[in-house]
């Protein structure tokens, strides 16, 4: 595959909008224009080319108030192609909500959504998912392709990608390495997602540092060659030039909001997710840190 865009280093965000609306997702989140995150911090590259997206973590907030944070969809739309994301560290801990995904910019979920990286609070194991217009769904007995053992790795949680069903839970896939998701990853010495969108379907790999395929590394990917993907949507019952067109890629962190705040009160967090929102301390952590994010054709 050929590289079609790499955001990384001092330019990273040369190319990203940075989104200023109210949360769509009902978080506790004040998302900031560039030019107040770029100098308040909440948006930096360092002298090691690690871009940095964070939440504030030095403002107190009324409880039921909104924190600041920081939510980028890149200025360019992609349909098709490989999608990843090198990072050595994510947004980790109770009330956060990070997230890197693609989406169409208009007319949802008609043009489909696929989410790479999520998950909420305590979470350890990466969430994978597709929300789509009606008629898409997972078959959870794909068979496998390129001679692997097994379609998928990762544990199937819907198989109904309607968004309009199930109150938006989309079709989801569980990662099953407790090291996919939060601060598991840091942990890990950083990890790399890829996501696939061809004929065939779309896939996600989740990989350690360790482990990570060398022709990725080295910028020549091969997915054919590498082991079996965390998730699998097959185009058999999801036809990708049906429900997936124009996609703009999103990285950002929401706070409590529709998923987090509802899963809080069973996520072992302390208090109310409106509370943990108010005190600065409990976001030290809550940062992306990223090496590249590219894309393959």
């Amino acid at each position: 595959m050929q590289l079609v865009d790499k955001y990384s280093g001092k330019t990273f965000f040369d190319q990203w909008d940075f989104f200023t609306d109210p949360d769509p997702t009902h978080g506790n989140v004040q998302y900031v224009s560039k030019q107040e995150a770029m100098a308040s911090g909440l948006a930096s590259v360092g002298n090691d080319s690690v871009a940095v997206m964070a939440v504030d973590d030095t403002s107190t907030v009324p409880v039921g108030g909104n924190r600041k944070s920081v939510r980028i969809t890149s200025q360019k739309s992609y349909t098709g192609g490989l999608f990843v994301l090198d990072a050595n560290a994510m947004p980790s801990g109770c009330a956060t909500w990070p997230a890197f995904w693609t989406v169409a910019g208009q007319d949802w979920p008609k043009n489909g959504e696929i989410d790479i990286v999520e998950g909420v609070n305590t979470q350890t194991n990466n969430q994978m998912t597709l929300h789509t217009a009606p008629g898409c769904t997972l078959d959870a007995t794909a068979p496998p392709i390129n001679q692997l053992a097994k379609a998928f790795t990762g544990k199937v949680l819907s198989t109904t990608c309607d968004a309009r069903a199930n109150s938006n839970s989309g079709c989801g896939i569980t990662d099953p390495d407790p090291k996919s998701f939060g601060a598991g990853v840091e942990a890990g010495g950083g990890a790399v997602f890829a996501m696939l969108w061809d004929s065939i379907g779309i896939r996600v790999w989740h990989f350690n540092r360790s482990n990570t395929p060398a022709d990725l590394t080295a910028g020549a990917p091969n997915p054919s060659t590498w082991p079996a993907p965390s998730a699998f949507w097959s185009t058999a019952t999801c036809p990708v030039n049906q429900f997936f067109q124009g996609h703009q890629i999103v990285i950002n962190t929401s706070l409590c909001g529709d998923f987090a705040g509802s899963l809080y009160p069973s996520s072992g967090c302390p208090g109310t997710c409106a509370e943990h929102v108010a005190d600065p301390n409990n976001f030290t952590n809550a940062k992306w840190k990223i090496n590249y994010v590219a894309t393959y054709q």
